[in-house]
C-alpha cells in the first residue's frame, strides 16, 4: 500500500540542477518518486513549472552564447565527455542502484544499462574533434567549405524505460556537437541522471551546459517542447505524444529527431538453428519487462517450423522467473500502475477473442502487493488482424504467427504502422540478404538480435516509429547543422 500523500515532505528531495544550482521548483510543489517493485514512495523531485523551464533555457542559452562553453574547442569538449563517461563507471553501483529502484527493472539490467550511458560519453567524447567538414569544387576563383555548427539549445524528453542510456545517447551526441542542453526526464523515473548531472559538473562542465528539469509532462513537458528558445529537441516516447511534440517543433520552426516505439518482427526460417534463436527471442522480449522500444513482440515463424518451436519457446517461457528489483531475477515489474493495466487490457481482451495462451509464467507468492507485475505470456497463433499482432503492447507478452512462404513473411513483418527493428534468422545467406533489404525499418539483424548497447549503430525508425536517426556517428549530423560558405578571391 502505498504511503500517506501527506509524507511527501519526509521524503529526500532530489533537485533541479539549472546553471550549475540545485533548485526546487519555483512555486515549491514537489512529486513521489514511487519504486514499481512495491508501489511506495521513497524520494521526490520538484513538479517544475514554465517558470522553471524558462530559468533552464536562459541558462543553456547563457552558456551557449557568452560562457565558456560557446568557445571551448572540440578537442576540450571531447575531454570533458570522456571524464564525464569515467566518473558514471567510478559510480556505477550508486546509479544502478537508482535506476533499478526508479524503474523497477532487475539490478544486472541496470548494471547493464549504466555501462552502456558510460560508452556513450565516451563514444561522443572521442568522436568530437572528427565531425569534419568537405569542399566542394565550383567556379575558377572559388573556394566553398562546408562546416557543421551546432544548433544552439537542445531539449530532451528522456522517457522512463531507459532513462540513463536515452539520456546517454542523445546528450552526449548533442554536447559533442557544441550545443548546451535542457533535459526534462519522466516523472516515473529521473534519479540517475539527476546524479549524472552532478557529476558532469564535478568534473568540469561550465555551469549551465547541462540543464535538467523535473516535473509532468503535460507542464514541464509541454513548456519545454514548445520553448522559443529551442533549437532542436530530441524525444523518445509514445507516438501520440510525438505528435503534439512534432507539432511545437513546427510552430517555432526547428527540427526534431522522434524515436516512437515498435511492433518489431523476428522472422524465423525453417532453416534456422532454432536452439541458437530460443534464448535470444526471449530476452527480446522480457528485457526490461517488454517495455523496450525495439522489443521483438513478434515471432513469425515458417509454418513447417512451427510444431518444432513452440512447444520449446513455451516451456522456456513458462519459466522466466518475475521479482522486485532487488531480487534480481529475469524480470521486474511494470512502471507503474496505469502500465501494468495496459497490459492487463491487451492479455485480457486477447482472452476473451478466444487467442490461444501456449504459456505465462506464474508470479510468485512473495512478491509486494502493492507491486506492479504482469506475468509473461505467450499466445499463438495470433491472427494477422489482431491488436496482438498489431499494436504496441509495452510489456511482457509475446506473439506468434505463422506465415507461408517468404513473400508472405515479407508482407507480415511490413505490415504493421511501425518501423523499427527486425530479426531475420536464417542458414540462407542469400535469403538472409533479400530479407535484410526488404524490411521498412531502421536496424535489421540477421541471426542475433541486439547488439548490446548498440552505441555506434546509428537508431531510428519509419512509418510510426519516428524519424531521425540517434547512436553511432549519425547522430552528429542530428545535433549539428551545414553551413555552406563561399569565398570568392579571384
Amino acid at each position: 500500500m502505498n504511503k500517506p500523500a501527506n509524507v511527501s515532505a519526509l521524503l529526500k528531495l532530489h533537485r533541479n540542477i539549472v546553471s550549475g544550482i540545485a533548485r526546487e521548483a519555483a512555486d515549491g510543489r514537489i512529486l513521489d518518486c514511487v519504486c514499481p517493485s512495491d508501489g511506495l514512495s521513497f524520494a521526490a523531485i520538484p513538479r517544475s513549472g514554465k517558470a522553471d523551464v524558462d530559468a533552464a533555457v536562459a541558462a543553456a542559452r547563457e552558456a551557449f552564447e557568452t560562457g565558456p562553453w560557446g568557445r571551448m574547442n572540440a578537442i576540450e569538449r571531447g575531454r570533458l565527455l570522456v571524464k564525464l563517461g569515467e566518473a558514471i563507471l567510478r559510480n556505477h553501483e550508486e546509479l544502478a542502484q537508482f535506476e533499478a529502484q526508479d524503474c523497477g527493472k532487475p539490478l544486472k539490467q541496470a548494471r547493464a544499462d549504466m555501462t552502456a550511458a558510460a560508452r556513450y560519453f565516451e563514444f561522443y567524447g572521442t568522436a568530437a574533434d572528427k565531425v569534419h567538414g568537405e569542399t566542394i569544387p565550383f567556379l575558377n576563383g572559388y573556394t566553398i567549405a562546408i562546416v557543421r555548427d551546432p544548433h544552439g539549445v537542445t531539449g530532451h524528453i528522456v522517457p522512463w524505460n531507459y532513462p540513463a542510456q536515452i539520456f546517454g545517447r542523445s546528450v552526449a551526441a548533442s554536447l559533442a556537437c557544441g550545443n548546451t542542453s535542457v533535459v526534462k526526464p519522466a516523472e516515473d523515473a529521473c534519479l540517475s541522471l539527476i546524479r549524472i548531472t552532478e557529476l558532469a559538473l564535478e568534473v568540469g562542465f561550465p555551469p549551465g551546459v547541462l540543464n535538467i528539469v523535473t516535473g509532468l509532462g503535460a507542464e514541464a513537458g509541454a513548456a519545454l517542447a514548445g520553448h522559443p528558445g529551442i533549437d532542436f529537441i530530441s524525444f523518445t516516447g509514445s507516438p501520440e505524444t510525438g505528435t503534439l511534440i512534432q507539432q511545437a517543433a513546427a510552430r517555432n520552426h526547428i527540427g526534431c529527431t522522434l524515436e516512437l516505439g515498435g511492433k518489431s518482427p523476428q522472422v524465423i526460417f525453417a532453416d534456422a538453428d532454432l536452439e541458437a534463436a530460443l534464448p535470444v527471442l526471449i530476452n527480446a522480449i522480457i528485457q526490461n519487462g517488454g517495455q523496450t522500444c525495439s522489443a521483438g513482440s513478434r515471432i513469425l515463424i515458417e509454418k513447417s517450423a512451427y510444431e518444432v518451436l513452440v512447444p520449446a519457446l513455451a516451456a522456456r517461457f513458462a519459466k522466466i522467473a518475475v521479482g522486485t528489483h532487488a531480487d534480481d531475477r529475469d524480470m521486474g515489474a511494470m512502471i507503474n500502475r496505469k502500465q501494468q493495466q495496459r497490459v492487463a487490457m491487451f492479455t485480457a481482451r486477447a482472452r476473451e477473442e478466444g487467442v490461444p495462451v501456449l504459456a505465462e509464467a506464474a508470479l510468485p507468492a512473495d512478491l509486494p502487493s502493492g507491486g506492479f507485475y504482469a506475468a509473461p505470456m505467450l499466445f499463438g497463433p495470433v491472427p494477422r488482424a489482431n491488436s496482438l499482432a498489431m499494436d504496441e503492447v509495452f510489456g511482457p507478452v509475446l506473439s506468434v504467427i505463422p506465415f507461408e512462404d517468404e513473400a508472405d513473411a515479407v508482407a507480415l513483418a511490413n505490415g504493421t504502422p511501425y518501423g523499427l527493428v527486425a530479426g531475420i534468422w536464417t542458414r540462407d545467406a542469400r535469403r538472409s540478404m533479400r530479407m535484410a533489404r526488404a524490411m521498412r525499418c531502421g536496424q535489421v539483424f540477421v541471426n542475433g538480435y541486439g547488439a548490446g548497447g548498440g552505441i555506434e549503430l546509428p537508431f531510428g525508425g519509419v512509418k510510426k516509429s519516428g524519424h531521425g536517426r540517434e547512436k553511432g556517428f549519425e547522430a552528429l549530423y542530428e545535433f549539428s547543422a551545414s553551413k555552406t560558405i563561399v569565398i570568392n578571391h579571384g
